[in-house]
């Protein structure tokens, strides 16, 4: 099993979506070739869900909520840090299995991209 103290690796912040990309390049080879990963995010107090939607989110794209959850661990996560976390595990699991909202979320965002 992989574990990885977030207050090393990112400090007390998980806000940026660079640093979510940093854990997300971490684990998703552990999680692919079926190993346990543990994220343990004592003393990290700040959470944004730009951090999570680049280190968890994109995982759904190639593994399922099942494994997921069966092979990915959090450990001291604050009850803010969690409501966030659940929040981008739902949209991720709904973006990535439900093709018409993705289309629907790619139309907009495309859109908010050309009015730019």
């Amino acid at each position: 099993m992989g574990k990885y103290k977030i207050i090393e690796l990112i400090g007390k912040n998980c806000i940026t979506l660079e640093d979510g990309q940093k854990i997300y390049d971490l684990i998703y080879p552990e999680l692919t070739a079926g190993h346990t990963v543990e994220l343990d995010f004592t003393d990290v107090k700040i959470f944004i869900s730009r951090f999570f939607n680049a280190a968890i989110g994109q995982l759904l794209k190639d593994i399922t909520p099942d494994v997921l959850n069966k092979l990915l661990k959090f450990e001291n996560l604050s009850p803010v840090g969690k409501a966030i976390l659940k929040q981008v595990i739902e949209n991720s699991k709904r973006y990535y299995y439900d093709e018409n909202y993705r289309k629907a979320v790619d139309e907009v965002l495309i859109a908010q991209g050309e009015s730019l």
